[in-house]
């Protein structure tokens, strides 16, 4: 497969992965376009064995729990009260509200339900994250709970 036809086929869907993970839509064009640089450079060595968009997600996902690593070892400063976070105006409220959901979950959750939001079979996310398609089965409907509660709550 061609990098350029990889490229533009899996943007998108790496791009909602890491707002998934990071919720911080600056940050999460860095770990996709990151993402992409070493699907570039590791392609020649892409042996067919898994599925390339299994391949594909497993190293945005692995980038985007460095990354969370990374973040959990610096202390995060809180903003002075009088400023608000500035909201990206090109996504929609309630995308908005998942996307912070999403980051709420615990990490293997937030990757399991990015990947289910991305269509990805429940087989492939099963590989990607190394637990059981029965585990994977479960914890998408107990997640799903979850973020439903969490839109309820928000609509009261």
């Amino acid at each position: 497969m061609v990098f350029e036809d990889i490229y533009k086929a899996y943007w998108q869907k790496i791009f909602r992965l890491c707002m998934g993970y990071i919720n911080d839509y600056d940050l999460a064009q860095d770990m996709a376009q990151e993402t992409f640089i070493i699907v570039w450079q590791q392609l020649p060595k892409f042996r067919n064995e898994a599925n390339i968009s299994t391949w594909i997600f497993r190293i945005a996902s692995n980038k985007c729990l460095r990354q969370i690593e990374k973040q959990n070892r610096f202390l995060k400063a809180e903003l002075p009260i009088n400023l608000k976070q500035e909201k990206e105006e090109n996504i929609e409220p309630q995308i908005q509200f998942l996307y912070k959901c999403i980051s709420e979950l615990p990490e293997t959750d937030r990757i399991i339900i990015s990947l289910e939001l991305e269509n990805i079979k429940q087989s492939e996310i099963a590989i990607i994250v190394g637990l059981s398609e029965v585990n994977i089965r479960v914890k998408i409907h107990r997640i799903k709970e979850k973020l439903t509660q969490k839109f309820k709550e928000n609509e009261q």
